[in-house]
């Protein structure tokens, strides 16, 4: 999962300051989920680290949603871009349903309501496999918006 978020950030860092600074909260996001997925006690036993991980999703979730893709999908409306904004129309339902799994646990969390043991490491487990398909429908569509537009906007030569 890190390997794969060090590699988008090699294709698309530089291009935007705002995907750019998301990228690194993604960073942030796979750094907090190691910490908690290979904590030798139950998850729940390491309650700062579970802390952490859940303010690290709560704030990447949001960027994306309130910022990152409000962005994405302003560029290809700018740009005219019919055929990314179909693929965010495909996309958008999936990466929203991942949301709703990763504020569920959130709010769970917040309540100390997170579940014990094997429960709990098999939920974060789950959670950290929903990430990683999050993280690949995203670079899909900053692969489809961005780059359609970057060689929109290329100097001729």
């Amino acid at each position: 999962m890190l390997e794969s978020c060090q590699n988008a950030q090699e294709r698309w860092g530089g291009v935007h300051l705002l995907i750019d600074r998301w990228l690194q909260e993604r960073q942030e996001l796979v750094a907090a989920f190691t910490a908690i997925s290979n904590s030798p006690q139950a998850p729940s036993a390491n309650a700062q680290t579970l802390q952490r991980f859940c303010e690290v999703l709560v704030d990447y979730v949001s960027a994306g949603h309130f910022e990152v893709y409000e962005q994405l999908t302003s560029e290809a409306k700018a740009f005219g871009d019919q055929r990314g904004l179909d693929l965010a129309k495909q996309i958008y339902p999936r990466i929203e349903a991942i949301t709703e799994v990763a504020l569920s646990f959130n709010d769970r969390c917040d309540n100390g309501d997170c579940r014990e043991g094997v429960s709990l490491s098999e939920e974060v487990a789950h959670l950290g496999q929903l990430l990683h398909e999050r993280f690949e429908l995203e670079d899909c569509l900053i692969e489809v918006l961005h780059n359609a537009h970057q060689q929109q906007v290329a100097p001729a030569h």
